[in-house]
Formats: C-alpha cells, structure tokens, sequence
C-alpha cells in the first residue's frame, strides 16, 4: 500500500569504507520503493556499482567518498586513521556544501545518510543511521573523546536509526548499539539490516562446505585472499570464495575444489550461503547481521587492529554464535577442526521489517517539525 504523507522524494547516502554501508541499505530502499517513494541513491566507486547492479532504475547521483587508506600493517593502522581525520573533517564539509547545492537543483524531502555525517540540512527531514554509537578504540579515553564527537554529528539529524534489536530482544552489538549514553535525538532499533530472509525450509545437504565472504578496506581484503589461497589450493574440502569486488571478471576455479566468484547480486549470494555448512568472512557489521539473519555457522577474521571487529567477533563467541580467528593466527586445517567441533547457538534475531519504513520516517517527521 502506497502511503506519502507530503513526502515524495527520499535520498539515501551510504558511507564509502567496504561496501556495507551499501548493502545494509538496500533492504531500506527495497522497503521505500515497495510504499511509492522516488528514491534517489548517492554513491560512488564499488558501492555505486554494487547498488546499480541491485536497483537498476534508479537513479544513482555521485557523491565523494571519504576516501579513507587502511595500512598494511596492522601496528600502524590506528595511527594511520589519526593522522587521516583532518581530511575527513573536511570531507565532512564537502559533502554538507554538496547537500546544500543537490536541494537547489533537486526536490529532496527526505535524507538517510548511513554514517555520512555531513548529510543534513535544518530544512529537510534528516536520518542518520550507524550501529556504532560508542567507538571502539584502544584506549577509554580516546572512546570517551571519540563518542563525544560521534554524538557532536548525529545530534545534527533529526532521529537515529540503529541496526540492531532493542535491549528485549536478543541485541547482537553489545555496548557499541547500546552503550550506557545514548544522543540528544531520538534512537530507534530498527532491527537487523539484511539483504537475505531465512526459508521456510532447509536443508542439510550442503553443495559446499565453506562459503569464504571477502570484505572490507584495502589492504587488507587482499592480504587475507592471498593467505586464504595459499592455505585452500590443496583442501579437500568444497569451497567457494566471493571476492567481494563487483569490477572484476565474473568466476573461475582454483582447483576441481575451489570456485571463485567476483561478486553475486543479492538472490544469487544468498542461494550460495544458503547451499554452505559454513560461512567464513571478516566480523564487519552488516556481514554479522546477515549471517545471524540466515542462521549460519560463521568463521569470523577479524580485520587487524579494526577495534570494532575485534570486540564483535569476541562478543559473538563468547556468545557462541560463532567461530573467531585472528588473521595472523589463521591457519586452514586448524580453524576447520576447531570450527567443526565448535558449539554453535542460534537465535532468532529481530530483523528489519519493510513494514515499518512509513512509521519510521513518520517518527522523524515528527522529531523534523518538532526541533
């Protein structure tokens, strides 16, 4: 059912760091389609490419990326990211001026920026989605200090939307979605984002038994194909390996063992993590909610020194739902005999409902004429 109320036009802009940030909005712009909104998407680079592949029609607008470099090692990757937030402070600005230019040309009602903290503007409805309401850092004051800014941004938008279930339900993020202080705006737990739903029905005969789901920044997505490969070139075991970069040539074969793909829209992917025993990936965010969304048994690798998905991967498996490994300490025959005899738990998560979307964005509507 097509309900508006005075809205027309929605811009949603994910942020540039992997392509999370595109694929968590994707069941978020499925939803605003489904109620007849114009949707328009600003992205750039491999996030533009992955949500052109999954909405055709729609009309993607380029926007800068923060453009953000990982090192190559692990010891000075936190020092690296220091020494890069002027220019994201400044990329901040570009793209708040850039916003400011897109409403003069373009009828935009309504902005959902997931962590582009520069994406809002005092005469639009504005929504800012993140799971990371407190960052995780290597030190609690640099967390104090770096929440204190977080909140300095969000509290710009007019609500925020949080990944994640509500303390009632089974929350999957701990203390990065519910830590103890909250922003001056309103919060909603919106549930889990995935692009995937769990079947009716499944099955336990499996076409493979490793599904490996490459992700994240570069370096280190490379850094950890090149070792994964290294170590499954003579593995008995059926696997086949996402490459997570939607530029590339569509598949080939390792060995009569190991496929590898490029990239997979999102029907295809989840046919193929539904069709793995296992699922072997980085701990990101939005890789977790769709894994726990399917009910898989998950290996998670952490990315080195990315605190974030260092205490999310520890968290999940002290939960036991799933398998953690550090990169530096993955070895092949080692992780599959320790995930094999691992105890998995499963849950039935609280995950996103396109139902919901015209009461959100009423809520923020509200929170818009109210500020």
């Amino acid at each position: 059912m097509s309900v508006k109320f005075n809205i027309e036009t929605v811009l949603i802009a994910p942020l540039d760091w992997g392509l999370g940030h595109a694929t968590r909005c994707i069941p978020i712009t499925k939803s605003l389609i489904n109620n007849g909104f114009n949707v328009l998407i600003a992205a750039s680079g491999a996030q533009q490419k992955l949500l052109q592949k999954e909405f055709p029609a729609i009309e993607i607008i380029h926007i800068d990326g923060y453009n953000i470099q990982y090192a190559t090692s692990k010891k000075w990757l936190p020092f690296k990211i220091l020494w890069q937030l002027p220019k994201i402070f400044k990329a901040i600005r570009a793209e708040h001026r850039w916003l400011n230019r897109l409403m003069h040309e373009r009828k935009i009602d309504y902005i959902i920026s997931d962590n582009r903290y520069g994406l809002w503007n005092k005469k639009i409805i504005s929504v800012f989605i993140t799971h990371q309401l407190r960052i995780k850092a290597p030190f609690t004051w640099l967390e104090a200090l770096m929440q204190k800014i977080n909140y300095h941004h969000i509290n710009r938008f007019n609500v925020c939307w949080v990944p994640d279930a509500p303390p009632a339900q089974m929350p999957i993020g701990g203390d990065l979605s519910h830590p103890l202080q909250k922003p001056a705006i309103t919060v909603s737990y919106i549930g889990l984002l995935s692009r995937f739903s769990l079947p009716t029905a499944t099955t336990k005969e499996f076409t493979y038994d490793f599904c490996i789901l490459l992700s994240g920044p570069e370096p280190q997505r490379t850094l950890l194909e090149q070792k994964l490969l290294s170590q499954i070139k003579d593995t008995r075991y059926s696997v086949v390996l996402i490459q997570g970069k939607p530029s590339l040539s569509p598949a080939e074969a390792l060995n009569e063992s190991v496929r590898i793909i490029s990239h997979l829209p999102g029907e295809s992917l989840q046919k193929i993590l539904q069709q793995s025993e296992f699922i072997i990936s980085r701990s990101g965010y939005t890789t977790v909610m769709e894994v726990i969304a399917l009910q898989k048994k998950a290996i998670f690798i952490p990315t080195p020194r990315q605190t974030e998905q260092e205490f999310l991967a520890k968290e999940l498996m002290d939960k036991q739902l799933c398998y953690s490994v550090s990169q530096e300490r993955f070895s092949w025959d080692e992780v599959v005999v320790a995930a094999k005899n691992f105890s998995y738990q499963t849950i039935v998560p609280a995950v996103f409902s396109g139902d919901s979307i015209v009461s959100l964005l009423k809520d923020a509507a509200s929170a818009f004429h109210s500020s």
